[in-house]
């Protein structure tokens, strides 16, 4: 199981993560903000837990990307 975490409150908009994992996520077009696609949320975190573990890499490589690091990566 691959377990993606975004913080998304303090999401800058730099469009990284959308380059990285593009079926993972999205730019709001309200906020301008990533979106983790599929996910869910609780006290400001969007949580993505996919038994898909092809897009580990993807992930991991929009974490190691974002400026902020407020995207997190676990394969478990």
């Amino acid at each position: 199981m691959v377990i993606v975490t975004l913080q998304r409150d303090k999401c800058i908009g730099c469009n990284y993560c959308v380059e990285m994992a593009p079926e993972q996520f999205q730019m709001s077009k309200k906020d301008g903000k990533s979106v983790l696609l599929r996910s869910t949320e609780k006290k400001g975190f969007f949580t993505l837990k996919s038994y898909d573990d092809s897009i580990f890499e993807a992930c991991e490589n929009a974490q190691k990307a974002c400026p902020v690091k407020i995207i997190t990566t676990k394969k478990i």
